[in-house]
């Protein structure tokens, strides 16, 4: 999956074993299970996102998905958002540790960058009910972006549930997907959200793309 990036990949291994563990980001049970869980888990959504694109995932905690995106896709810039300092220093140490270039770290929440910045691709994983995480992503994605949630069991009914909220916010093309197949079992799901080109256009007008470290 990583190629010639394998050995970047197993740096950030190593950083959840000794670092995210010590530091409460991770819990012991999971270090065994890290790669299938948790890093290629996150990294085979880069199969949904468009070469180049900008990149906001919410609430990045130890940089999953966020640091495996950017990992297995250099072409993509990303930028991860987590309000809790003692998350962010140890995404900023994995920034500086693997030299990612692609990679900023933002201290906030998401809300905060409403109507500062918008992103071609939205993510985030395992941060909160659909509706919710609707009301945090779709005004970070930009007219015709993408907003990816990898969610569970319960994707479908999530994403009926919050079909309002998510047309409301020009939200359209719903779908849940599966992807990864061929690297983990079972296949990650993937709750695949469009929003409209002509949705809050003139609202967006004038937003720079991406956020400043």
């Amino acid at each position: 999956m990583f190629s010639h990036l394998l050995p970047l990949a197993e740096q950030f291994a190593d950083l959840l074993t000794r670092e995210a563990t010590v530091r409460g980001l991770i819990g012991p049970r999971e270090v065994p299970r890290l790669w299938e869980r948790h890093i290629l888990n996150c990294a085979v959504i880069t199969d949904l996102m468009p070469e180049g694109s900008t990149v906001c995932d919410i609430g990045s905690g130890a940089g999953l998905p966020g640091l495996a995106l950017a990992i297995r896709r250099p072409d993509l810039q990303v930028t991860l958002v987590e309000p809790l300092l003692r998350r962010t220093a140890f995404l900023d140490l994995a920034v500086s540790t693997m030299e990612l270039t692609n990679v900023s770290v933002h201290r906030g929440r998401a809300e905060e960058l409403h109507g500062e910045a918008v992103f071609d691709v939205v993510t985030s994983r395992a941060v909160a009910p659909m509706d919710r995480l609707t009301r945090w992503s779709m005004p970070l994605t930009k007219d015709g972006g993408l907003f990816l949630a990898m969610k569970g069991a319960a994707a479908a009914q999530e994403l009926e549930s919050a079909g309002q909220v998510i047309g409301r916010l020009g939200g359209v093309d719903l779908r849940v997907v599966s992807v990864g197949g061929e690297w983990v079992t079972p296949p990650v799901t993937v709750v695949r959200v469009r929003k409209s080109v002509t949705a809050g256009q003139s609202r967006q007008s004038g937003r720079r793309p991406g956020v400043d470290r």
